[in-house]
């Protein structure tokens, strides 16, 4: 039997990196390396976003139709992908922030929190 590494706070972004990237472009588009900041600072530094989580999570949500991408040119007057927000990815937001709320609701009630 192999015992399980406990989670710290950062790994609880895996499973909610694509709702992180998804509000974040609701601000507008972005590329890659300004996506990533601004949920880390938005965290206060709590999140911390990998290049190797953060792509292949644009890919994905590329795939899937909730953001498009084109070419354009950085603040740093380079190349960078650029990506925005669709209509279908505002919808899959909008119930990801649902289904967030509700979970860590439940779990707030679990561990004696209340909301009076």
């Amino acid at each position: 039997m192999v015992a399980k590494r406990v989670p710290e706070a950062g790994d609880v972004l895996q499973g909610t990196l694509d709702m992180l990237i998804l509000r974040t472009l609701v601000m507008g588009p972005a590329h890659g390396h300004t996506i990533a900041h601004a949920i880390e600072s938005t965290s206060e530094n709590a999140l911390e976003i990998e290049q190797g989580s953060l792509y292949p999570a644009l890919h994905r949500l590329e795939d899937r139709g909730l953001v498009s991408s084109e070419w354009g040119v950085s603040e740093n007057n380079r190349k960078a992908k650029f990506y925005q927000l669709t209509g279908k990815g505002r919808k899959e937001l909008n119930a990801a922030t649902g289904r967030w709320r509700r979970m860590t609701r439940a779990i707030s009630l679990i561990l004696g929190e209340s909301f009076d």
